[in-house]
């Protein structure tokens, strides 16, 4: 590890030089002078090996004027704000001591930098405020596989007095260019609709306080030049690592600043620390590109970079739920898993509806006991069966929650959350459990584990569907929100440990819960109940902003969603399903011959295609007319490509005309021709020349020039693939 002092870090005639840490294609300038906290002077493409002049040139071409007053022309703001040095926007730290110490200065700072740290090199900066008592340490790091940057910090109280900690946010300085916001929002069965505005003077926060991040979770706040598209226009944005209560937030000040802020969203006296006690914050990272395709491929890169993330082939999943609901017996689930094999699905997943009592979604939760009148041999005849057929078994469970009409909840009313007024409001009839207490996590863990190891059990679907609304932790009614998703990330872990190879969905009535945080513990996100091919179009396109296809489960629905009860045909269906973690969830036991044999060639054309859709770069085009959609998956070494062309509305003009194949490289050939895994094109079909017999063009052409589109109807599509011959020997 290599030190930095103040007097190392200075030129021959005595300029300070800041930082430079570069990795993954992105270059972080970072200034250490004056015992300061760490300001971020550069954010983006790598700027190349810079000498030590080069870099306090750069650093004295950052600083602007000042006039009469720091606050009227202020100097690039640390990444934690702070008020005491003039910064008027939200603070990074906002605490107290018995109301007292509330406007923390952070100074006399050294500097570390790890310039070969494992994952990429890290500047650690200790600084302390000795008036106050307080230490602060930061780590900010540059990630070598993917070029990401990411930053959090610790707090310590050195003092006698407690001190209280009521936010900690941390910020990522992004330039002038930054003038328009992206951000997220949704609701049940309809998340990830995307929404934009001018990045105006001011702040725009995005909170969470519901003890998740949320159907309406922004999953990213991006900030870019006006316009940005997936393809064009410079992109930054931030995200927090953290299944709680969190707050991100895009602020610009009338003198000129613009940053990106993310931290956890503190309760009343969730952080108080004694003498010696220390609060850490949860990763917040920083991605940019030239527009989010790129900006989101950092975010895939990390994830598939790290050792935990699903390196097998991702299992073909039968999913029970919409097929049966509550509806269990082993006669109807052993042909359903017969039926499943038949089409070559390869994971079998009981979902809700198996444990004592469950009947509906009125009672049970918490008693997790297979129910011996629903299955009077226990899951073993079942799991047996699905095994001889060549599938793993999963099971769901929703740990964090309990039914007041359960046996655990009328043992141990202590173990639900409350925080002055009772068990709260019902929420599809569910409170929430309280992990903190020793006896709830447990039981919960007891129950669970016994099941995966007596059973074998490959897969847990997690549900978490109640927000926590009045997370009050027993006797007093403290909030207990960061201490209940510290304990779901333990239990997770433990599971995993206790069972090596065990695989974990996130799933919170839907994509309540898709983070970095979470992600480290869960191989799946959920992104929807809705699996509406119309609107999983959508959803799945943004939720791509932050997780990879392999990661994202995707579900061919019943022909009527059982959500918005439109009606699309299966290739509509199992295309759009195709992009991910492919599963069913169609009930094959009322399914005809025809439609058996149609999922059976769209399955097979999945496995076919995986390893391209689980490895390769997410690419959109920026189409001009908003009734199409163009993407897919381009091969890391550019060899070949699958795409969708969609028809989502009525187009504005008609035919739609050419579109552009992006990702491919320039110079290579491809031939293009479109696929049809389910029913080929109808006789008569009207189709541009070129879908007949194909078409070989270099890559630059085919991303500049482009190809006619087909004529499509509304919510139809067409797969369009693109490969490159190998060179000749």
């Amino acid at each position: 590890m290599t030190e930095i002092t103040v007097d190392e870090s200075v030129t021959n005639d005595g300029r300070p030089v800041p930082v430079h840490l570069r990795a993954g294609g992105t270059g972080l300038v970072v200034a250490v002078d004056d015992r300061r906290l760490p300001r971020v002077l550069y954010w983006g493409p790598d700027l190349g090996a810079l000498t030590d002049v080069a870099l306090a040139d750069l650093r004295r071409a950052a600083l602007p004027a000042v006039g009469d007053s720091v606050v009227t022309y202020p100097q690039p703001v640390p990444v934690l704000p702070q008020l005491a040095e003039g910064w008027l926007g939200r603070p990074g730290l906002t605490g107290d001591g018995d109301g007292r110490r509330w406007a923390p200065r952070f100074r006399h700072a050294a500097y570390h930098l790890d310039a070969v740290a494992d994952g990429g090199p890290v500047l650690r900066c200790a600084a302390r405020d000795p008036e106050y008592e307080l230490a602060a340490e930061i780590e900010i790091q540059v990630l070598a596989a993917s070029g990401l940057v990411r930053q959090r910090i610790r707090v310590r109280n050195d003092g006698a007095t407690p001190y209280r900690v009521n936010g900690v946010e941390l910020a990522l300085p992004v330039p002038p260019e930054a003038t328009e916001i992206l951000d997220l929002t949704g609701r049940w069965a309809l998340e990830r609709v995307p929404q934009r505005r001018p990045f105006h003077v001011g702040e725009w926060v995005r909170a969470s306080r519901g003890g998740k991040p949320g159907l309406e979770h922004t999953l990213l706040l991006v900030a870019g030049e006006e316009g940005f598209g997936f393809r064009h226009g410079q992109v930054w944005a931030t995200h927090l690592a953290w299944s709680g209560n969190q707050v991100l937030t895009a602020e610009r000040t009338p003198a000129g600043t613009r940053h990106l802020a993310a931290g956890e969203a503190l309760l009343a006296e969730e952080v108080v620390l004694g003498q010696g006690e220390s609060y850490r914050s949860p990763w917040q990272y920083g991605s940019w590109g030239v527009g989010l395709d790129e900006l989101a491929a950092r975010f895939h890169r990390h994830l598939r970079s790290r050792p935990e993330h699903p390196r097998s082939p991702r299992p073909v999943v039968l999913n029970t739920w919409e097929a049966v609901y509550f509806r269990h017996d082993l006669d109807t689930l052993t042909a359903l898993a017969e039926r499943g094999a038949r089409i070559g699905a390869e994971r079998f997943v009981l979902d809700d509806g198996w444990f004592l009592g469950r009947r509906d979604d009125t009672s049970s939760l918490g008693d997790w006991t297979v129910d011996p009148a629903v299955w009077p041999g226990g899951l073993e005849p079942l799991v047996a069966r699905v095994r001889e057929l060549g599938m793993d078994f999963g099971l769901w469970f929703e740990p964090e929650m309990v039914n007041l009409d359960s046996e655990l909840a009328r043992a141990h009313p202590e173990w639900i959350f409350a925080a002055g007024h009772g068990p709260g409001l019902p929420s599809r009839y569910q409170h929430v459990l309280d992990l903190g207490h020793p006896g709830a996590y447990a039981h919960v863990f007891e129950r669970m584990s016994a099941l995966v190891g007596s059973l074998g059990i490959a897969y847990i679907k997690w549900d978490h569907n109640r927000y926590l609304l009045d997370a009050g932790h027993g006797p007093d009614g403290r909030p207990g929100v960061r201490r209940q998703v510290e304990q779901v990330y333990r239990l997770m872990a433990a599971l995993k440990a206790a069972h090596p190879g065990l695989e974990i969905e996130s799933c919170a009535s839907g994509g309540g819960r898709a983070d970095l945080g979470v992600l480290e513990f869960a191989d799946r996100i959920w992104p929807s109940d809705c699996n509406d091919p119309h609107e999983r179009l959508e959803i799945q396109r943004w939720t791509g902003l932050l997780v990879p296809p392999e990661m994202q489960g995707t579900h061919i629905g019943a022909a009527e969603s059982h959500t918005t009860h439109r009606v699309h045909p299966l290739d509509y269906r199992a295309e759009k399903a195709l992009w991910g973690h492919l599963g069913v969830e169609v009930d094959l036991l009322t399914a005809d011959d025809e439609t058996l044999a149609g999922l059976a060639r769209w399955v097979a054309f999945h496995k076919e295609n995986r390893a391209l859709l689980h490895s390769g770069e997410v690419v959109h085009a920026d189409l001009a007319d908003s009734a199409l959609r163009l993407e897919g998956v381009v091969a890391a070494d550019r060899s070949e490509a699958l795409y969708a062309f969609s028809v989502v509305e009525r187009p504005s003009t008609w035919p739609p005309g050419r579109i552009r194949l992006p990702g491919l490289d320039d110079e290579r050939l491809y031939a293009v021709h479109a696929v049809h895994p389910g029913s080929p094109p109808a006789p008569g079909a009207m189709l541009p020349p070129w879908q007949r017999d194909g078409v070989i063009l270099p890559g630059r052409v085919l991303r500049l020039a482009g190809v006619e589109a087909p004529s499509l109807d509304v919510d139809r599509s067409v797969l369009l693939r693109a490969v490159s011959p190998p060179p000749a020997a």
